[in-house]
């Protein structure tokens, strides 16, 4: 069989599915339906008289044929695709797509400072951020990379960090606590109001503290649940209670004096923001002069 245009596309397509054991997962990254990968891996299977997958409905595998194809063109391909961007960078301006999905704290602290300089520098360089706490299968979502706290990080992806780590504190305003009283160990926030945070995978979360090597997570009570950051800090700044976040979120409220740390001696310092993508891709030029950036800029020091 001879090497056509369409037996490499099929070839493009049938390393996506071996990447993801799944024709749903690896149309979404190739850009087809499912129905169609299928078909086209099928016609490959014909014309080249092996089959390559053992299909059930619960999964799909390589057969012997399949392994030894997967061998024999994955790095050939991947030397192509390092050959595609390696020709970008001899473009007079870079040009592409980046997609990413970003937790709201990393859009607020990190993104939003460095992008108009980003399309500034880089205008025929579009980027696309979607921004949620809920955690997202970025293969399965078609992003490019995802930025979260390093320690939310899914397992089996890259990560590079971005930022420094990040101390966590408990605030709330001077009127809350004159009326409420200052907290002086972390079991006291039992008896506060407290503006609870839920996680992307659904836990709620309990808020953590060390001291002297002593480390607590308290489950706190209070009766309004958040997952977005933006509303918390409406939420706090009108003295509905107490909330435990990122110092850099709240840095400029305390700075100002509308909010007040407490507990300072039980802060807890977490892995800052990272960035990662799957393992399995050749990081993009895009991806990379955004990265080489915020690494520039240094938004959070």
């Amino acid at each position: 069989m001879q090497l056509t245009r369409a037996n490499f596309g099929d070839f493009i397509y049938f390393l996506a599915v071996a990447r993801h054991s799944s024709f749903s997962r690896a149309g979404v990254e190739v850009g087809i339906s499912a129905s169609a990968l299928s078909h086209a891996i099928k016609g490959l299977e014909a014309r080249l008289g092996v089959r390559l997958l053992n299909r059930t409905t619960r999964s799909v595998t390589l057969t012997a044929a399949g392994e030894e194809l997967l061998a024999l063109i994955s790095e050939p391909v991947d030397k192509i695709d390092q050959a595609i961007e390696l020709l970008n960078k001899f473009r007079d301006e870079p040009t592409g797509r980046i997609r990413l999905n970003v937790f709201s704290d990393a859009a607020l602290l990190l993104l939003a400072p460095v992008l108009s300089t980003f399309a500034h520098r880089y205008p025929d360089i579009e980027v696309e951020v979607s921004t949620t706490n809920s955690m997202v299968d970025i293969v399965e979502g078609g992003f490019d990379a995802g930025i979260r706290y390093g320690a939310t990080v899914p397992e089996g992806m890259i990560a590079q960090s971005l930022s420094p780590p990040v101390r966590w504190v408990v605030v709330g305003t001077p009127d809350y606590l004159d009326r409420c009283g200052m907290p002086l160990h972390p079991e006291d926030l039992k008896q506060h109001s407290c503006l609870r945070f839920r996680l992307g995978n659904g836990r709620m979360y309990n808020w953590e503290f060390e001291r002297e090597g002593e480390k607590l997570e308290i489950p706190v009570s209070g009766n309004v649940v958040l997952d977005e950051t933006r509303m918390m800090l409406a939420m706090v700044t009108q003295g509905a209670g107490l909330t435990y976040c990122a110092e850099p979120i709240v840095a400029p409220l305390i700075a100002e004096g509308t909010l007040q740390v407490v507990l300072e001696d039980w802060v807890s310092v977490g892995p800052g923001f990272h960035i990662y993508y799957s393992s399995y891709r050749q990081v993009p030029i895009t991806l990379r002069l955004l990265i080489d950036l915020i690494r520039e800029l240094r938004p959070l020091g």
